[in-house]
């Protein structure tokens, strides 16, 4: 900084160009540049220098929230405007960076913006590879068929409307701990949309019945949501502790999900059967996904390695499974040729004919790109608006002004508006002094409050896309009372059950 500021003083005290430089005007253009840069940093020094009472209250923080806010209206409008989330997220985050290192630059601090970067990229990249595998595996599932067979043996079973609103809801609750919300979102999703093709109301009120199922599902997992993910990534509740919330969540998704079945079509749906087989190896993938859970989370507890680790090592599993699979693929669709010729299968026949090897990195390709690198854009966002301050206000505003079990409730209703994310990454970043079960509360309410509004929650938006036009914002919205007494009453459970906690 004091060599920048000599060699700008330098610039500023020359008034005379040689003869040289003014016969070729080529040699004036760096020192002309060289000029203005000095001209604007003494302008941007003399502001950061100047009487400010925080970097909070300086333009450059006004500008940082600015950007932070029509981003995040962007996102909001991603079903409308056809814009992917992780767009508006990416731009907001490099230019807020820049913003915060050009002004931390500029008052002489060139290292602490650098060194919060760098802890913001070390958090994202554990998440990142966690997530990676963890995805990889269910698109891994899918592509074996396991969910398509799944959904098969539903449609073909018979259900009625309200049978099947309680099975998907159901397999919804359970599966979501395991496969994350969103994917058991859009798997429940399918069936709907199958059997329910005679019958918008029951494909709207599933919808809704499925994103209240999956997202209290994943609220007492790790591995059920990116928030919950986090939380235990940084080690606020241990694995176990999370299964506290078990019934605080059957309680979140149950409530509303009682009210709801009242207002479920009463007559039988179309009869249909869509037998499907699994192709090999997708039991095997199962279990080895089990298999790398149980390392992740052995690791994590007993080791105190990163979770990541365990399933990074978890991903080893499933390419040995994919060499395997490649190496025996001729005799096992020999085998699989002859059964469906004996049994006169055409569509498993039709399948063979297309088939080929298992590639573990197909399914890696088909990860959801855009929701990695929206967290990258939010994670990073959040971090650069925690180093201006804001995030410090912000937590003595909530957790010293209000009481904790306020400010935790008020959480979930912001995880209604804004995404549960960057709302959870912003309390994980204020780090307050909490008991056990004020950090079980806020991870209860900021995976649950999201399914008051359908833009609340991932599972959410992606069901406006899947049901387009049966499931939408304002046939959400007139559930949103009921939903809203069930997120009351899982609170309620949670601090009556695990009073000890707080």
């Amino acid at each position: 900084m004091k060599k920048t500021n000599h060699l700008c003083s330098r610039v500023r005290s020359s008034h005379a160009v040689d003869d040289a430089a003014l016969n070729n005007p080529l040699r004036i253009v760096p020192g002309t540049v060289l000029g203005l840069f000095c001209l604007g940093q003494s302008t941007f020094a003399g502001a950061a220098e100047s009487v400010v009472p925080g970097f909070t209250q300086h333009p450059v923080g006004y500008l940082a929230l600015a950007i932070f806010a029509i981003a995040y209206v962007f996102v909001m409008l991603e079903e409308k405007l056809h814009l992917r989330k992780s767009k508006p997220v990416l731009l907001a985050a490099g230019l807020i960076w820049f913003l915060v290192a050009g002004f931390a630059a500029l008052s002489g601090d060139t290292e602490s913006a650098n060194a919060a970067l760098k802890h913001n990229l070390l958090e994202y990249s554990e998440l990142l590879l966690f997530l990676l595998v963890a995805m990889t595996y269910i698109n891994a599932m899918e592509e074996r068929q396991l969910f398509d067979a799944l959904r098969g043996w539903l449609v073909s079973k018979g259900f009625s409307y309200l049978s099947l609103f309680c099975i998907t809801g159901l397999l919804a609750f359970f599966i979501s701990p395991v496969a994350d919300n969103l994917t058991t979102a859009l798997l429940m999703c399918a069936v709907l949309m199958k059997v329910g093709e005679d019958s918008p109301r029951f494909i709207s009120l599933g919808c809704i019945n499925i994103v209240i199922a999956a997202n209290a599902g994943g609220a007492f997992s790790p591995f059920g949501d990116i928030t919950t993910l986090m939380v235990w990534q940084k080690g606020a509740v241990e694995f176990t502790e999370f299964f506290r919330l078990f019934i605080p969540s059957a309680v979140n998704f149950l409530v509303p999900a009682l009210v709801m079945s009242f207002a479920v079509p009463r007559q039988p749906p179309r009869d249909a059967t869509e037998p499907v087989i699994m192709k090999r190896g997708a039991r095997r993938t199962v279990v080895l996904f089990l298999l790398t859970i149980t390392t992740a989370v052995l690791g994590h507890n007993f080791l105190h390695l990163p979770a990541v680790v365990g399933m990074m090592m978890g991903l080893a599993y499933l390419q040995l499974l994919g060499y395997y699979l490649r190496r025996s693929f001729a005799r096992g669709v020999a085998r699989e040729r002859s059964w469906a010729e004996a049994t006169q299968n055409t569509r498993l026949l039709e399948r063979l004919d297309k088939a080929v090897p298992f590639d573990v990195f197909n399914p890696m390709a088909r990860t959801e790109w855009d929701t990695l690198l929206f967290f990258y854009g939010v994670v990073l966002c959040v971090g650069g608006l925690g180093y201006i301050g804001y995030l410090s206000e912000v937590s003595e505003m909530l957790y010293t002004d209000w009481s904790a079990t306020g400010a935790n409730i008020a959480v979930g209703f912001m995880s209604a508006v804004v995404d549960n994310i960057p709302v959870m990454f912003a309390v994980l970043s204020m780090e307050p002094e909490m008991s056990q079960g004020q950090w079980l509360l806020v991870t209860l309410t900021a995976g649950v409050g999201g399914s008051m509004l359908s833009i609340g929650s991932a599972a959410g938006v992606a069901l406006m896309g899947q049901a387009r036009g049966y499931y939408t914002l304002v046939s959400h919205l007139r559930w949103t009372p009921v939903i809203m007494v069930g997120y009351l009453a899982s609170i309620a459970t949670h601090m009556w059950l695990n009073a000890a906690l707080f």
